[in-house]
């Protein structure tokens, strides 16, 4: 195992003390409980809009936290559900006095863990699942489909309704419209190896690719042989298109992510394509996201999200952010 780390144990502490060292404007970093929170929280009026789940995502949802989109995060472990004393401490360190919206991919301890917490939180709290994979219906982390790319962009919309002062109960319509309308699917042509284990987490042939891949290794629809870029594109875009279904005239969001392992070149290189068939479809890309922003540690592959856009969707969506990992408008 090659990875720039001391030690495998330590190494999401290591990580978030490095994360505040280089965002110190924008963030504040706890480490008992492990929670990431916006500079300036609590804003007063203001619903926090809470995330969180295992590390290895980077830069989800850490990298998310700051003006116009999440108030905090709670890092897991690598691959491993933040705890229920995480999410209530991010609770009350956010708490501005309009409540909270949680956040949560559907991943059994992630969903289990984020209800005790609101639960326990003596602030009004509500929570949102969303479970945008239209790869499997159930899997070895969940019981429905996971929640994946879509998680960046319910993120970013829901925090930006939060910004400009939306309720909690709008916040939560907000949410559900989003999770309704996003779907997404990945495919991995390596594994990835996490810290603590040592290992590659799955093996792939050097002629293989996994085809609907979840974001901790999770296997998916099928393994097949390695394609070319139009085969893959097409291989993610179908299932995506066919599930909500998009229909001609749709206006849409098209999200191309990288796994964590795959360069640029290629990356715009499959958003170029998963473009053209878009059009060919008669729908429009009328706004777009492309790079690593949900990733599994070192993995090659991609995946494509796909959201159905209306006018508050795009309005929010070009909205000010100012995070480490997504920044306009400021």
């Amino acid at each position: 195992m090659k990875k720039i780390i001391n030690d495998p144990e330590t190494v999401v502490q290591d990580a978030l003390r490095g994360m505040q060292a280089a965002h110190p404007d924008l963030l504040t970093v706890h480490l008992d409980p492990a929670v990431v929170v916006r500079a300036d929280a609590p804003v007063r009026g203001k619903v926090a809009i809470i995330s969180g789940g295992g590390s290895g995502h980077e830069p989800l949802h850490g990298g998310f936290v700051g003006r116009g989109m999440l108030d905090a995060a709670c890092p897991g472990a690598v691959f491993t559900s933040p705890t229920s004393d995480q999410v209530l401490d991010a609770v009350v360190r956010t708490d501005g006095g309009a409540g909270a919206l949680l956040i949560v991919k559907n991943y059994t301890g992630d969903v289990l863990n984020f209800e005790m917490a609101g639960e326990l939180a003596e602030s009004e709290v509500r929570s949102v699942v969303i479970d945008d994979d239209v790869a499997v219906k159930d899997s070895l982390y969940t019981a429905g489909r996971r929640g994946v790319g879509g998680t960046v962009l319910l993120e970013k919309i829901v925090g930006a309704a939060a910004e400009r002062g939306d309720d909690l109960a709008a916040c939560e319509a907000l949410a559900q419209r989003v999770i309704g309308s996003v779907r997404s699917m990945g495919l991995a042509l390596t594994s990835c190896t996490v810290p603590h284990v040592g290992e590659p987490s799955f093996a792939l042939a050097d002629d293989e690719m996994e085809i609907g891949i979840g974001i901790h290794g999770e296997p998916g629809r099928q393994r097949v042989p390695v394609g070319s870029a139009s085969e893959m594109v097409s291989a993610l875009l179908e299932p995506v298109l066919e599930d909500l279904p998009f229909a001609s005239g749709d206006r849409v969001l098209l999200f191309t992510n990288s796994m964590g392992g795959t360069p640029l070149i290629e990356l715009y290189l499959a958003h170029g394509i998963a473009e053209q068939l878009l059009a060919d479809r008669g729908i429009t890309v009328e706004r777009r996201l492309v790079g690593p922003y949900i990733t599994s540690l070192e993995m090659q592959g991609m995946s494509l999200t796909l959201l159905r856009l209306d006018d508050e969707m795009i309005e929010l969506w070009d909205a000010p952010v100012h995070t480490a990992a997504l920044r306009w408008g400021v």
